[in-house]
């Protein structure tokens, strides 16, 4: 759903989540979640590394945008964009890619 038509009160299916449609709830179920309330606390880069062990492709890291926004905003935080994640997911990463080695 478009992060500004989210009414927080309503949010009931996965769908009703900011940045989701039918592939990502597609996908939040294959994960093993059955309700927004699941994704409490839950690390979306961890989320990203199982969804692609599982179907044995490696989805694009937009992906991991995605996981964090609806993370972010089932731990409370207000609805935004995927896309205004992309900048902390690739900073992320980099120190990620820099510590290992």
């Amino acid at each position: 759903m478009n992060p500004a038509k989210v009414d927080r009160s309503k949010v009931v299916q996965f769908t009703d989540l900011p940045n989701v449609g039918r592939a990502t709830a597609m996908d939040l179920k294959l994960l093993g979640y059955e309700k927004p309330s699941d994704l409490a606390g839950q690390c979306a880069y961890a989320m990203h590394e199982k969804l692609c062990e599982m179907t044995g492709v490696r989805h694009d890291p937009c992906v991991i945008d995605v996981f964090l926004s609806i993370t972010r905003f089932v731990d409370g935080e207000p609805p935004r964009a995927w896309w205004e994640f992309t900048a902390e997911r690739k900073e992320t990463c980099a120190v990620a890619r820099v510590s290992q080695g």
